[in-house]
């Protein structure tokens, strides 16, 4: 709520309106229009396989700049006909959303072309980890050729520590609860036109407590 207050302050004084936190919360309050948090359980992860998992080598570091960390997760996303599969890649020095993919199977194509997208708009990648689950996608061949020929280093949650990609976990709870990814869509496109939409308002707007309420874009940009 303090977020919100602060991103409205200046519209508030340009029309001369004097509204706290409180106030805020109690008019959203009232006419409906705060956001409760909800829980997703559909498993997006498949980690038995013949794959080599890595070890998780970001335990415990300390976190200083942009590209110094990514973290790569998967969520599922309704549409009238199915699900289909929002793949994200997170920096997580600003909190940025530096590449993602819809594609509507859990095959390992769209996170790919996420993985392509992040390091194509990436302008230093030197001593970048990249981190994420066990998933098959993540360890597979294609996928971690990719990462060493770029020679990025890997790292890895252990088996069925979700904590260990907490970061990843959180924005794919944000995009959903705050910018309503949660909803059904008519089919993949308009997934896709949402998933868009909400990852630019994401980047660009959302106003972060861990930044010192600033957007990931400005924290990357001044950063990187």
């Amino acid at each position: 709520m303090l977020k919100l207050t602060k991103s409205l302050k200046k519209d508030f004084e340009k029309q001369q309106v004097k509204v706290g936190r409180d106030s805020l919360n109690k008019i959203l309050r009232e006419h409906k229009m705060l956001t409760l948090r909800k829980k997703y359980s559909m498993k997006t992860t498949n980690s038995h396989h013949r794959f080599y998992k890595y070890k998780n080598s970001i335990k415990g570091i300390e976190i200083t700049r942009p590209n110094q960390v990514w973290a790569s997760d998967i969520t599922y996303i309704r549409t009238v006909k199915g699900f289909c599969y929002l793949a994200l890649i997170t920096d997580m020095h600003s909190r940025k959303i530096v590449g993602y993919d819809i594609s509507d199977s859990l095959e390992l194509k769209g996170c790919i072309r996420a993985l392509k997208k992040a390091i194509y708009q990436a302008k230093n990648i030197k001593q970048l980890i990249h981190h994420s689950d066990r998933g098959i996608q993540y360890c597979s061949n294609q996928y971690t050729q990719i990462l060493k020929r770029k020679k990025i280093d890997i790292s890895m949650t252990q088996e069925n520590h979700c904590y260990e990609n907490a970061m990843a976990e959180r924005i794919n709870g944000i995009l959903k609860d705050e910018f309503y990814l949660d909803q059904t869509f008519d089919n993949v496109n308009h997934a896709k036109t949402a998933a868009k939409n909400a990852i630019n308002l994401y980047n660009e707007i959302r106003l972060h407590l861990s930044l010192d309420y600033k957007t990931p874009n400005m924290v990357y940009k001044l950063s990187a």
